[in-house]
């Protein structure tokens, strides 16, 4: 996604002070998902001429321009797009609900969406998802996020999703296999340590952000879910972080910064800045923004992230969109939705842009054939997750969340505090 950095980094702190604030402006709503009005619409909606209004933030900006432009050209509905800045978009979509002045459709932060449709943000669109001849191809984890009580109130926007790159380059100078993945976390740190092995100036086996919780969850729970172990709870309320597959993950992580081939900055970086040494070519290999391949000024393989064992997964990231429960013109709202999950839509507009289809079965299409990596990209994202929480934003990303903290004091020192940490994410999920 356009601006990953930031998205995953330092808004957070901004974002859950803003957070709270919003919660406090819902519960005066009175509303909850139960009480949503339904959209009525038939299977593609109504295409009348109307004007919708809908808003995005700023990181997904190109996409949502690709898409409302396209719309706008084949169709007699015209759609009014508003980009927000990251750090003004919870607060803005707070004030506008709280005075019942929310746009026809708008765009969530993934994490966000079990929260706002809790609060009854979104209108039910069950019955015209249902209808869909393919929804059984769309992304699992955008749907789970935006279902409660069994009903679909969010579609996938734009996805955003975790992937293992590498510098073919350096993987040849330290006699790795350029074009072979590292297929278990075992191996992926060997090849970080063989690459910190060419002792070339400036460059380092792998990185991270050990200060940034959201680029930690983005990029380290699919290690944990390819190994098949939650990090949570089913219903989003316990940590599972004390597991072997934790201790694994989280010592391996631990051995190679002791061992110097993570990137030194990596222990202060925040978010700004964390992929920066991988795209100037100074490290070997790492967990890295599926969004950022056509950007990546040289040859990288790709791959699903490993896990203890084996296996492959990814962290589906990005935003929902549904339509808002102040919507007076839901059935074309749902008509430009019916659309945005069309082949054209999908095919035609977002792979041939380089970004990641929403529907499984899209995910060989005619555009991503041209790069097997793409190809790559799409499969493993039906395979990935998005774990869902309420509580989410405080435990995991925020500024001195407790998830940070424990991934801090486990890398950084002799992780004796595993329990009382795990302990201490529970008690916020909890809440």
């Amino acid at each position: 996604m356009k601006g990953i950095a930031s998205l995953r980094g330092g808004r957070r702190a901004v974002t859950a002070v803003l957070a709270a604030g919003l919660a406090v402006v819902l519960a005066a709503c009175g509303s909850n998902a139960g009480t949503s009005d339904t959209v009525q619409a038939g299977p593609d909606g109504v295409d009348d001429g109307s004007e919708l209004t809908l808003w995005t933030r700023a990181p997904l900006e190109k996409q949502a321009n690709l898409l409302v432009e396209a719309y706008n050209a084949s169709h007699k509905n015209k759609v009014k797009l508003t980009v927000v800045p990251n750090d003004d978009y919870v607060a803005k979509v707070g004030a506008a609900a709280g005075a019942g002045s929310l746009p026809d459709l708008f765009a969530a932060d993934i994490v966000y969406v079990p929260n706002w449709v809790k609060q009854g943000l979104f209108k039910d669109i069950s019955a015209n998802v249902n209808a869909l001849s393919f929804k059984d191809s769309i992304n699992k984890g955008h749907l789970a996020a935006g279902t409660d009580g069994g009903k679909n109130y969010v579609l996938p926007f734009v996805l955003d999703l975790s992937m293992l790159f590498w510098n073919k380059a350096l993987f040849k100078d330290a006699g790795l296999d350029p074009e072979k993945a590292p297929a278990t976390l075992a191996e992926f740190a060997a090849a970080a340590k063989a690459v910190q092995g060419l002792h070339k100036d400036g460059v380092y086996g792998t990185a991270t952000g050990l200060n940034c919780g959201g680029c930690m969850v983005f990029t380290w729970f699919p290690s944990f879910w390819a190994d098949s172990q939650d990090v949570m709870s089913p219903d989003g309320k316990k940590s599972l972080l004390t597991s072997d597959t934790s201790k694994k993950v989280l010592g391996t992580w631990q051995d190679l910064w002791k061992s110097g081939a993570v990137l030194p900055s990596s222990k202060d970086e925040a978010g700004p800045t964390w992929t920066a040494g991988f795209t100037q070519g100074k490290v070997g290999l790492m967990f890295y923004p599926a969004t950022l391949l056509s950007s990546t000024p040289f040859d990288v393989g790709v791959a699903g992230i490993p896990g203890v064992n084996g296996g492959a997964s990814t962290f589906v990231g990005g935003d929902g969109i549904g339509v808002s429960k102040d919507s007076k013109k839901a059935n074309q709202a749902w008509n430009f939705l019916n659309w945005m999950m069309s082949e054209k839509a999908q095919v035609d507009v977002l792979a041939k842009n380089n970004d990641v289809v929403s529907r499984s079965d899209l995910a060989n299409n005619s555009f991503a054939a041209k790069d097997p990596r793409l190809v790559t990209i799409n499969k493993v994202a039906g395979n990935g997750k998005t774990p869902v929480a309420l509580n989410f934003q405080q435990a995991y990303n925020a500024t001195n969340s407790p998830w940070l903290t424990l991934v801090r004091n486990y890398v950084l020192g002799d992780g004796a505090d595993l329990q009382k940490n795990n302990d201490q994410v529970t008690a916020v999920l909890a809440q």
